[in-house]
C-alpha cells in the first residue's frame, strides 16, 4: 500500500468513527416502550475495532514518515515544515489585510470628514510580499509531500 492510500484509508476511518460517535450517541437512550433504531452496544463494539484499525495504521504511517527521506531530512521534518509555513502564511496575510484596512481604500481611509484618518502600523506591500514567497515554498514542499506520498511504500 502507497503512503498516499494509507492516508485516505486513514480519512476514511476518522469519518468513520465520528460517525459512529454519532450513532452511539443518538442510540444510546430510548424511551420506554420503544425500541432504539441502533444497538448502541454493537455500535461500540464496531467504533472500537475501528479504532484499533486507527491506531494500527497512525503507527505505521508515523514509522514511514519518520524513515522515508526528503530532502534534507525526513517526511516528519517536512510535514512540521510545511504545517509552519501554513501558519506563516496565515500570519502575513492577515497582518496585511488589517494593516490595509477596511475596504481597502489606500493607507489614509475614512467614511466621512469628521473621522480620524487610520494608518497602517505595517508594510502592507511587504507584507503581502512576504506571504507571497511563502506560499510559493508552501506550494513547492507540498508537492515534494504529495510526490513522496505517492511513490513510497507504507511501513509493516
Amino acid at each position: 500500500m502507497k503512503l498516499a492510500e494509507a492516508l485516505a484509508a486513514r480519512a476514511d476511518l476518522q469519518r468513520r468513527i465520528e460517525q459512529l460517535r454519532s450513532r452511539i450517541a443518538d442510540n444510546a437512550r430510548y424511551q420506554e416502550g420503544e425500541e432504539p433504531a441502533e444497538d448502541a452496544a454493537a455500535l461500540l463494539v464496531e467504533a472500537d475495532t475501528a479504532l484499533d484499525e486507527l491506531r494500527e495504521l497512525i503507527r505505521r504511517i508515523n514509522a514511514t514518515n519518520s524513515r522515508l527521506r526528503l530532502g534534507d531530512g525526513t517526511m516528519t521534518d517536512a510535514l512540521a515544515a510545511r504545517d509552519v509555513l501554513r501558519m506563516r502564511h496565515v500570519v502575513l496575510a492577515d497582518a496585511a489585510a488589517a494593516a490595509s484596512g477596511s475596504g481597502g481604500m489606500g493607507s489614509a481611509y475614512r467614511q466621512m470628514r469628521s473621522e480620524l484618518r487610520q494608518f497602517p502600523a505595517l508594510p502592507v506591500a511587504e507584507l503581502r510580499s512576504k506571504a507571497d514567497a511563502v506560499a510559493q515554498e508552501l506550494r513547492e514542499l507540498d508537492s515534494r509531500v504529495q510526490e513522496a506520498n505517492w511513490t513510497n511504500e507504507l511501513e509493516e
